[in-house]
């Protein structure tokens, strides 16, 4: 299990690999375009040569893409949900033209259609990004906080979506704040051997691929999405060294995804529990 953070690509994409160092990650996850709107940077091959460069000599294990924030597959409007397809698609393009090992992306909110349409919207939309692609970057869904009609902040529900689009490669990224905040206890080692063998009986530990590594400022089961530092909101450091001393889920690595200000001592932090168990 290795450890890292979502870094800034300002100034270029290919800086990332060199902040990511900058505050002791192993892997690393990033935007590969603005996450509020506009025209995705062109990725030259300068720029990927540059960006791969910078990773080798920074030695990163991983590293992943955020999707943009807007994406909403369970829109009522055809152009956004086309739109959200379109923009994944681009997104797992980009990854790998950079090597990334992910893309991960939120469906998208209920809200406008009901519960039931907007999953089949979300099902259909997810095989559509799918259809004929051949890249080496994987797509995930991430589990939700809970709030409002968002999609994906239940076991049952991602389970639905993967049996739904029914591809074998199609991912979960487990989020530590939001799966709190939908409910699922972290806070002792008992507790996270139970909501990961639930995970376990709904989906499957083989579809859990990596995992957002944030303390929450709101308690079990509020349905906000909130995230502090880790030791600092209700799981506490007993959660996070659970899920660190919990073998199986070795084969995934954690990104912190907290404030600038205080992500080098969570990734240090990591790296101790790491050393004590």
């Amino acid at each position: 299990m290795k450890f890292g953070a979502h870094v800034s690509i300002a100034g270029g994409i290919q800086n990332a690999p060199l902040n990511a160092a900058k505050i002791g990650c192993e892997v690393f996850q990033m935007f590969s375009r603005s996450p509020q709107g506009g025209p995705a940077p062109k990725l030259t091959p300068d720029v990927v040569e540059a960006f791969q460069k910078n990773a080798a000599e920074t030695k990163m294990a991983e590293w992943v893409i955020h999707s943009p924030y807007y994406i909403n597959f369970a829109s009522g409007e055809e152009r956004i949900r086309k739109s959200s397809e379109r923009i994944i698609r681009e997104e797992l393009e980009r990854g790998t033209l950079l090597n990334a090992a992910y893309v991960m992306f939120h469906p998208g909110s209920a809200k406008d259609v009901g519960q039931d349409v907007a999953m089949k919207f979300c099902v259909d939309g997810i095989r559509r990004v799918l259809d004929g692609y051949t890249g080496s970057t994987k797509l995930l869904i991430e589990i939700s906080a809970g709030a409002g009609m968002v999609i994906g902040d239940t076991f049952e529900e991602l389970a639905e979506l993967l049996d739904g689009v029914g591809h074998p490669e199609l991912g979960i990224c487990f989020d530590t704040a939001h799966a709190f905040a939908s409910g699922y206890d972290l806070r002792d080692a008992d507790a996270v051997k139970k909501t990961f063998g639930t995970f376990d009986s709904l989906i499957g530990l083989d579809r859990l691929k990596m995992s957002h590594c944030n303390d929450s400022k709101v308690d079990l089961g509020a349905h906000r999405d909130r995230h502090d530092h880790l030791g600092a909101g209700f799981i506490g450091l007993d959660g996070f060294k659970a899920i660190v001393a919990n073998k199986k889920l070795s084969h995934m690595n954690l990104y912190c995804e907290t404030d600038p200000e205080g992500v080098a001592e969570d990734i240090a932090a990591l790296k101790k529990i790491r050393k004590s168990v």
